[in-house]
């Protein structure tokens, strides 16, 4: 018989870690194609040390290419079109055609969606956006600067509140932290809801930096020619350096497929199934009752494995997905705390560890173990 044909759509967290299981269980004894439009996967806390100077872009770039797995194929290649019933993909390099079907393309940034963001605004969520922004930090002369969050939900929800305290060491080893202002605006009660432990260590981070916290508020419009920020509740908030964490949507080819409800594709929480047989979504583009960031995308991809793994077997698993996630928070000052969320179950639990400056280091084991499983190799090179 031939091998069972499944097609995973997106190479981030949720992708990676399902080809990479189904690759150590069944070889070359299952045919996996795995498509993604980019050529490298890149951290989202990478995205932030290249941002601010603390590495170079080419050395977290990790490139698809390397990928040697039994079993796994990568194509380069955009998706056009998604066929769930059939789960038949037409792309730039051709029809896919599956007998299992994995959509984890994440979420797609839209900058056009807030008016005047483009003219006026700096996106640094994007991989390019990011890389963009390290320039404009290294030009900054000092000045009012908004991390502004333009819609919820969004990817990595303590990534904002990382940027503000980040700025802070940023400008304040520059000399330039005296004559400038740093304003938070996100549409949350707190910078991290799930955890009233790390909320309030946020929370005092900020007043001792002297940050600006905006909770339950979000930036509508920006104005370049006056360069403020329009607010929500119609509010002002000038800058001279806007960050933007632009909004989110499903990608336009799941939209069109019939898959999403409400903007994002209905799955079983507890198997990441959806109501096309044989068709999984993972990830940031799926609606979980989880937070979008790619730890949790991980942990979906685990029991998504298990359940294909099954399937392909003749047989059936009773993996179900916790919810759970560990997220490394930067506190600046070389501190990083860990906040361990889970999110199924009888109740939300959200404990708070650190901060600490070992957990540094832990942070960058957890980087450096998934680029060894996912791609083979060592990172940072040895």
């Amino acid at each position: 018989m031939a091998p069972v044909r499944v097609l995973v759509l997106g190479a981030g967290f949720g992708g990676l870690e399902l080809t990479t299981r189904l690759s150590e269980e069944f070889g070359d004894g299952v045919e996996v194609t795995l498509i993604d439009k980019g050529d490298a996967f890149v951290f989202g806390f990478s995205k932030l040390d290249v941002m601010f100077g603390r590495s170079e872009a080419a050395a977290v770039r990790h490139a698809y290419r390397d990928i040697v797995k039994p079993g796994v194929t990568f194509v380069q290649t955009t998706v056009r079109s998604i066929d769930p019933l059939a789960k038949r993909v037409e792309t730039d390099a051709g029809v896919f055609e599956s007998d299992i079907l994995v959509v984890a393309l994440g979420a797609d940034l839209d900058p056009a969606a807030t008016p005047g963001l483009d003219e006026a605004g700096q996106d640094f969520y994007s991989v390019d956006g990011a890389f963009a922004a390290r320039e404009v930090l290294a030009n900054f002369a000092g000045g009012r600067v908004i991390v502004g969050v333009l819609s919820t939900p969004y990817k990595c929800p303590p990534a904002p509140s990382e940027t503000a305290l980040m700025l802070h060491d940023f400008l304040s080893k520059r000399g330039l932290r005296d004559r400038s202002q740093i304003d938070l605006v996100v549409d949350f009660g707190r910078p991290v809801p799930p955890s009233p432990d790390a909320s309030t260590l946020l929370e005092g981070a900020f007043a001792d930096r002297g940050i600006g916290w905006h909770p339950k508020q979000q930036v509508s419009a920006l104005d370049a020619s006056s360069a403020t920020a329009t607010l929500r509740d119609g509010g002002e908030l000038p800058f001279d350096l806007f960050l933007a964490v632009p909004v989110h949507r499903a990608p336009a080819v799941v939209l069109e497929s019939g898959m999403a409800v409400d903007g994002w594709i209905p799955v079983n929480p507890l198997t990441l199934e959806t109501s096309f047989e044989g068709v999984y979504a993972v990830g940031d583009v799926a609606a979980v009752g989880t937070p979008r960031a790619g730890v949790f995308a991980e942990g979906q991809a685990a029991v998504a494995a298990a359940h294909i793994a099954a399937t392909i077997k003749g047989a059936s698993s009773d993996a179900e997905y916790g919810g759970r996630g560990i997220c490394y928070l930067e506190m600046g000052d070389g501190e990083v705390a860990l906040v361990d969320v889970t999110f199924f179950g009888d109740k939300r639990v959200g404990n708070l560890v650190g901060p600490s400056a070992a957990y540094m280091a832990d942070k960058a084991e957890f980087g450096s173990s998934r680029i060894k499983r996912w791609f083979g190799r060592d990172w940072p090179a040895s």
